[in-house]
């Protein structure tokens, strides 16, 4: 029997209490963002394997300079707590503090080993490459607060949030697959709707796998993204259509977009691979934003990671041929330009806005129907 793919670092990490120690009574409490609830939570549950908390100086410096944690593990994109000057001034290092989020009822236990500066312009400039504002990961770092804090934590408690019964943690992914009989399974990220290119990487995957794990980001998108809702109700009129629902599964994923293009690619795929995924699909520009990475440096930078374990799987440009009648790319489509038509989701975008069912030549329009069923589908 094939063995599943072990999560990254070997050890798939838990750090949920079942009850609140009696000794917490008395302890500081600091309230927190849903983007640092969600961190935890990813932490305790092991979508962040190996990761057990915040990260410290040496391993903030080990990922900016090497994209990986001090011991050499693959890690790019830093997982942080960022507190003020006032704060710094009531903690001190081996303290414990209780981290505290209303909506997610949730509440920690942080250890904290390493109280340090922030340098906000070197983590922007490594993280993304650039230090222009107008990049909406610099511009999440540049509204930081000036200190970090690391430091394992231990997660007490958590209420279930909207779209519960999507959710699964990575010990669950596993026992599905398990059941399933899946060996080779597929995962796909995504954070906008399914048009016909999504599905043509999709199914073009998973002709070679046991099963689709599509994995949608939930949570802090920027405004004129597709809102959580439109995309899952998306998702599900699409596998209910056109997918073999045993082969399938859709399964979110709450954290952050960084748009942090090529960092961020790994990230993804080492998420994936707690997960118990083994293939994880790059496409175009992948968690791009804007102009500023190149359309396959989310590609190039796997050649960094031999030892990444989960399997890339790279798809380039896709486009509908009128004269091949299907959607293609551009190492098996021998025609010209002229018969070629590029799914734009700017394009697509725009079709929405305007109430209008995009043609079906790159959107089912099943999909179309059931986004434009929503009043608002658009983040404002």
């Amino acid at each position: 029997m094939t063995k599943m793919i072990k999560p990254h670092g070997g050890t798939l990490i838990e750090r949920c209490l079942k009850k609140e120690l009696p000794d917490m009574k008395d302890l500081q409490t600091y309230n927190i963002d849903s983007t640092l609830a969600d961190d935890i939570v990813n932490i305790a549950t092991g979508v962040y394997s190996p990761l057990t908390g915040f990260l410290n100086q040496n391993d903030l410096d080990a990922v900016l300079k090497t994209k990986r944690l001090a011991d050499g593990t693959p890690w790019t994109i830093p997982i942080l707590y960022d507190v003020d000057t006032s704060d710094v001034k009531s903690i001190k290092e081996n303290d414990q503090i209780i981290l505290y989020n209303e909506k997610y009822g949730l509440k920690a236990l942080l250890e904290i080993q390493d109280i340090y500066k922030n340098n906000k312009k070197e983590l922007a400039q490594v993280t993304y490459d650039t230090r222009d504002i107008q990049h909406p990961g610099v511009n999440n770092v540049f509204h930081m607060k000036d200190f970090l804090v690391g430091g394992e934590i231990i997660m007490i408690t958590k209420k279930p949030q909207e779209f519960h019964q999507y959710y699964h943690t990575p010990k669950e992914t596993r026992t599905v697959f398990k059941k399933k009989g899946w060996k080779k399974i597929i995962a796909f990220q995504t954070r906008n709707p399914p048009h016909l290119g999504h599905e043509y990487l999709q199914k073009t995957a998973l002709t070679f796998a046991d099963g689709l794990f599509i994995n949608p980001i939930i949570g802090k998108k920027k405004i004129g993204d597709f809102r959580d809702n439109v995309i899952l109700a998306s998702y599900e009129t699409l596998i209910q259509n056109y997918f073999i629902p045993e082969r399938t599964m859709l399964s979110i994923l709450r954290t952050s977009m960084k748009y942090a293009g090529p960092r961020e690619a790994i990230h993804h795929a080492i998420m994936r691979k707690n997960y118990g995924c083994t293939h994880f699909i790059v496409g175009r520009d992948h968690a791009g934003v804007g102009n500023y990475y190149l359309p396959y440096a989310s590609h190039d930078i796997f050649q960094e990671f031999p030892d990444l374990e989960i399997t890339p799987m790279f798809f380039r440009s896709f486009y509908q041929c009128k004269k091949c009648g299907s959607i293609v790319n551009d190492k098996i489509c021998p025609h010209e330009e002229k018969y070629h038509v590029y799914i734009s989701g700017k394009k697509i975008r725009q079709y929405l806005q305007d109430k209008k069912i995009p043609p079906e030549d790159i959107m089912r329009k099943e999909v179309s129907e059931t986004i434009l069923g929503f009043k608002e589908p658009f983040v404002t």
